[in-house]
């Protein structure tokens, strides 16, 4: 099925090289638990600094000093953690949470308390593309630091090496298809030779009215495609 004009294959993370139970049963809860304790005891570093500047435009404003002045009955930890909270109970795609929650399970990965899940084809279909000269990426609603995280401790290892490129919701919303043209101009390839696999039918659509070749993931869990979604669909790797 791989056209021979295909340089790059754009993975998405959560339905399509892994099952979404292990991001929502595992990964959610744990970001969860070690939410505030993780706050107070590194309040005032850089990384956390930046993910509360982008906490901070999710909620409207446009810096962090202007988000808790507009709050100065609580402190500003309270603020930062009551509204992740919030948004984390909603399943929020918000980018200052998922760089918040990159930050959180950080510790859980390189403590080994989180394994990454991965379905059966995945490294062998990574291995098969590098060998046929065609380089891997992700994009994901997930921080980069999380997914290099995600995959750098995995239950097939670190494959990391395998990804040439790491795209999150810097770049752009993964249903808008200036996303899709932003990614393809900064991997330097021409949009028809970059295949695009997801689960998430609004993302493929996108990223084939971006010029991309697109094929849906179904995997166990997921949720089901629109009756309507006419693209080509396959259950594994393997059928690539």
């Amino acid at each position: 099925m791989i056209d021979s004009a295909i340089k790059i294959i754009l993975l998405d993370v959560e339905g399509t090289t892994s099952s979404i139970a292990f991001v929502y049963e595992q990964m959610f809860p744990y970001a969860r638990r070690q939410l505030v304790d993780y706050c107070q005891s590194h309040w005032g570093e850089s990384s956390l600094v930046q993910a509360i500047e982008l906490l901070a435009q999710d909620a409207g404003f446009q810096s962090s000093d202007a988000w808790f002045a507009s709050h100065a009955e609580l402190t500003p930890q309270k603020i930062v953690t009551d509204f992740a909270a919030q948004l984390m109970d909603s399943d929020s795609k918000a980018t200052g949470l998922k760089s918040l929650q990159g930050l959180l399970w950080r510790s859980g990965f390189e403590t080994g308390q989180l394994r990454s899940h991965l379905f059966d084809d995945v490294l062998p279909a990574l291995v098969q593309w590098q060998s046929m000269g065609i380089a891997s990426a992700i994009y994901s609603s997930g921080s980069v630091t999380a997914q290099r995280l995600f995959f750098g401790h995995s239950i097939a290892g670190d494959l990391n090496p395998y990804f040439v490129a790491n795209f999150d919701t810097t770049i752009g919303n993964k249903r808008e298809t200036d996303s899709y043209r932003r990614i393809a101009e900064q991997l330097a390839c021409d949009p028809p030779a970059i295949l695009f696999l997801s689960d998430i039918a609004a993302e493929l659509d996108a990223a084939k009215l971006a010029g991309m070749q697109t094929v849906a993931v179904v995997r166990p869990g997921n949720a089901p495609l629109p009756e309507d979604y006419v693209g080509e669909r396959i259950e594994s790797f393997e059928e690539l």
